[in-house]
């Protein structure tokens, strides 16, 4: 089953959200923003900025849990402007 890695940003949090998913990029965005109870639901303001895509769920949430341990805003600034994936 192929599966996206994704990078938001909200300008009105002022952070990136990584994340990744099996359903559509689109429909995952749109239930970002959608009003709910999650720490995305609070801002609404989330776009796209950065997509990798992957052929197996496993390798997309392994490239998930690799870009979150960096911690630092900087480095995935530079991966977004360094890109051949932007959104």
């Amino acid at each position: 089953m192929s599966a996206t890695f994704y990078i938001l940003w909200s300008v009105k949090a002022d952070k990136f959200y990584i994340g990744h998913t099996t359903d559509d990029i689109e429909e995952r965005i749109r239930r970002h923003n959608s009003n709910h109870k999650g720490f995305t639901g609070h801002f609404r303001d989330w776009k796209l900025v950065y997509l990798e895509n992957y052929f197996d769920k496993n390798l997309a949430y392994k490239r998930e849990l690799e870009v979150k341990g960096w911690k630092s805003k900087n480095r995935i600034q530079q991966l977004i402007a360094g890109s051949e994936h932007p959104a």
